[in-house]
């Protein structure tokens, strides 16, 4: 007995530097957790692919997750269970910047790092924000976009995601800022459709309904802009109707080469996510600190940090002559 005791004791103790090695390469890998508005929205599956990329790259785990559809109460509850879960990082997208802070200070105060990207927290909530381009660069190219295509005349309207969305309405605010140049342009409604394509056709079929001399649709969220176009086609007013906003070309390619649709926004979205990765871990990592100027983001080289912002870039209009070259 005694002997089998001892046997035991001395295989615990010739396994222990393995148990030890084990626990540390473990605790030395990054969790890393993404946080989308709605994971059904393929926008945030595009983020996810750079996510992925960027997490691959680093050799850390990524956790995805978020609501179904755009709900601030559910994003909070995610935050909370990464929080419960001990993540090294938190990367959001926040659906209600006031609502989910709250949440984010709380896992700020558990040691957890937070970055944001897409759409922003309060500042004290989070370290960095990653800016897929400025609010003020994004509201006045849909503006002018839309002005080009009308011959900066006529009612237009716009259909956005949700109202309590911050960085849409930020984008809204300088639309409207924007449209002083075009005075004999008129914004006449602005719709939710809750981050859903559907919702969005029905919004874009009552807007040609309540307003026959409409002549542009602006969609400021991704599912927004084949939403309307399908609305505009089955209404027979392809051509007459402007169809534009931000979105994906891989969603928008076929109204765009029918003509339905004239332009789509955007930037490259996996490189969103990609960066947002790497933000994240640089900032776990004690790599990028306030005060930073600036900071490498794996393939994507050296990116500028404007205070507490880092800026992908600027927007990039996509149409029937370039929408081929892009895949995403």
């Amino acid at each position: 007995m005694k002997r089998k005791t001892l046997l035991a004791s001395l295989a615990l103790l010739a396994a222990l530097p393995f148990i030890s090695c084990s626990k540390s390469e473990s605790k030395s890998k990054l969790t890393i957790a993404l946080l989308p508005k709605s994971k059904g929205n393929q926008y945030f599956v595009t983020c996810e692919k750079g996510a992925r990329t960027a997490a691959a790259e680093l050799n850390a785990e990524l956790k995805f997750d978020g609501p179904i559809n755009s709900d601030p109460a559910k994003q909070n509850e995610i935050v909370e269970n990464w929080i419960t879960d001990g993540v090294d990082v938190i990367c959001a997208a926040c659906e209600n910047k006031d609502s989910i802070s709250t949440a984010l200070k709380k896992a700020q105060a558990a040691g957890i790092k937070v970055v944001t990207y897409d759409a922003d927290a309060q500042p004290d909530a989070r370290s960095f924000f990653v800016n897929q381009a400025t609010a003020q660069g994004i509201g006045e190219q849909l503006m002018d976009t839309a002005a080009s295509l009308t011959g900066s005349e006529g009612e237009f309207a716009i259909i956005t995601g949700t109202l309590t969305a911050a960085n849409l309405n930020e984008w809204i605010k300088y639309i409207k800022l924007e449209q002083a140049k075009y005075p004999n342009m008129k914004l006449v409604d602005i719709k939710p459709c809750d981050d859903q394509k559907d919702k969005a056709q029905q919004e874009a079929t009552n807007l040609l309904s309540a307003y026959p001399n409409l002549k542009a649709i602006v969609a400021v969220c991704s599912p927004a802009v084949p939403g309307a176009a399908e609305a505009v086609k089955q209404a027979g007013k392809a051509g007459a109707v402007k169809v534009l906003g931000l979105g994906l070309p891989s969603e928008n390619k076929a109204y765009v080469k029918a003509g339905v649709t004239q332009a789509v926004i955007l930037w490259n979205v996996e490189q969103l996510g990609y960066l947002s990765v790497m933000a994240g871990a640089a900032v776990a990592k004690g790599e990028l600190a306030p005060g930073a100027k600036e900071f490498t983001a794996g393939k994507l080289g050296k990116m500028k940090v404007e205070g507490d912002n880092i800026v992908l870039g600027k927007p990039f209009v996509f149409t029937k002559e370039n929408i081929d070259q892009f895949d995403f």
